[in-house]
């Protein structure tokens, strides 16, 4: 059959769309700028027509109508990383957390430890030759899409088509839907005066030439502004955002310097305003990869001098990193930290950081802790660290003994905090502990 006749056979209304799933069914969205906003509108309508389907996905940016109360009989969510509309509803016990490393979730998928009954996103159109494509997020729904026994695609034409591994031929779908919704937006972060003196001290540990991986937020978007005096710096990061345009507009991320993918930005999804949105669309500089290679540490060292720069919860003396939780509250996930930590570990001339500020919002704690908080997971272990940055200055951790590691730890804490620090690293080691007090 030709792919015109086969899409416009399997094209569908919303309600025909989310009839393809049974009770007990397990979901999974789309990521992030990936989510399926008609199909989940659409679910949540009908929920009196399902029972008991567990919703699957990481980052969610829509409005989460079947996450409300009154729908726990009907919907219940699986977050594979905590996003801000999953906090609540997980703290409530009307969702559930399943622990993953973001480069796992494709074997995950792939090996039938989570198997995939549905899985629904949003494409572009389909091209000449009857392909759609995944646009701002191949990651984990590149594997789905191979999996899951339904295969729901909503087709929208504000969604950017992207090169690397992001084409999906219309015969691999079972049903489309079509959307002219507006793409989600992530909006800025604001950069408070803590995030600039944290961006002024990362800035000054990249060299020319460098492999970047980045996050969104305020960090790495100060940590961007500072790198207007680098030269020929590469990307090979799990997500990029707007912070990048400037730099990409003015030459300095240009990865000439790169060993693999030479001249491109690699990624796994993007996240951003429309002008990221309409930068990426037909750019062949961008090359969308899964997240199972994306992520995987041993690709990302096949480049030298990678810098991996990712943020936390808190830091104990140790030099653990909680980045996803508060103690027994789930705040968060795991993402691809520990992927790129180990990433940049394994590169020739790599550096992983990992920033945070020395306090909660109200000053009221320090996040340079003598022990994580009670019930805390370990997010990046004390093996793994290695630069710790607050804006306080920087803490290089990697191959220093326990006691190296809480002076320098305690010298980058806020100074009101420093005292009672001082005191543990007497209980442990000893002896008084000669540290600035300003």
């Amino acid at each position: 059959m030709d792919w015109r006749e086969y899409y416009k056979t399997h094209t569908m209304k919303p309600e025909e769309a989310v009839a393809q799933i049974h009770d007990g069914d397990r979901v999974v969205f789309g990521h992030a700028v990936g989510e399926p906003i008609i199909f989940q509108r659409t679910m949540a309508k009908e929920a009196k027509k399902f029972k008991n389907v567990e919703v699957a996905h990481m980052v969610y940016l829509g409005s989460g109508e079947y996450l409300q109360p009154g729908m726990e009989e009907h919907f219940r969510h699986n977050a594979l990383f905590v996003g801000g509309p999953a906090r609540k509803a997980i703290a409530e016990h009307r969702a559930e957390y399943t622990p993953a490393f973001f480069s796992d979730i494709p074997y995950m998928f792939r090996s039938g430890e989570l198997p995939v009954d549905v899985f629904a996103f949003t494409c572009s159109p389909p091209d000449a030759r009857g392909y759609i494509n995944m646009g701002l997020s191949c990651d984990y729904g590149y594997q789905a899409v191979r999996s899951a026994k339904i295969v729901i695609a909503e087709v929208n034409p504000n969604m950017p088509r992207t090169f690397g591994e992001s084409f999906i031929h219309v015969s691999q779908v079972d049903g489309f839907l079509n959307s002219w919704e507006p793409l989600p937006e992530a909006i800025p972060a604001r950069i408070t005066p803590e995030d600039e003196k944290i961006g002024r001290y990362i800035a000054d540990l990249v060299r020319d030439g460098d492999c970047l991986q980045l996050g969104i937020g305020a960090v790495p978007d100060a940590v961007l502004s500072f790198l207007t005096d680098k030269k020929d710096l590469g990307i090979h990061s799990e997500m990029i955002s707007d912070g990048v345009l400037p730099l990409i507009e003015a030459g300095i991320i240009n990865g000439s310097k790169k060993q693999r993918d030479v001249g491109r930005i690699c990624t796994t999804f993007l996240m951003g305003s429309r002008k990221l949105y309409e930068y990426v669309d037909n750019n062949p500089m961008i090359k969308m990869l899964p997240v199972d290679v994306c992520n995987n540490p041993a690709v990302i060292s096949q480049n030298d001098n990678v810098v991996s720069i990712n943020s936390c919860v808190e830091v104990d003396l140790q030099g653990q990193v909680c980045a996803e939780a508060i103690g027994l509250r789930q705040i968060s996930g795991i993402g691809g930290q520990m992927d790129f930590v180990r990433g940049a570990n394994l590169s020739k001339g790599g550096r992983s950081i990992i920033a945070l500020h020395s306090t909660t919002k109200d000053e009221a704690h320090s996040k340079i802790t003598t022990t994580l908080t009670t019930g805390a997971p370990v997010t990046t272990g004390r093996c793994d660290v290695n630069y710790i940055v607050t804006e306080y200055g920087v803490a290089q951790l990697r191959g220093q003994t326990l006691r190296e590691r809480a002076k320098r730890l305690i010298n980058i804490a806020h100074p009101k905090f420093r005292p009672e620090l001082a005191e543990e690293y007497k209980a442990r080691f000893g002896e008084e502990l000669e540290y600035n007090r300003e």
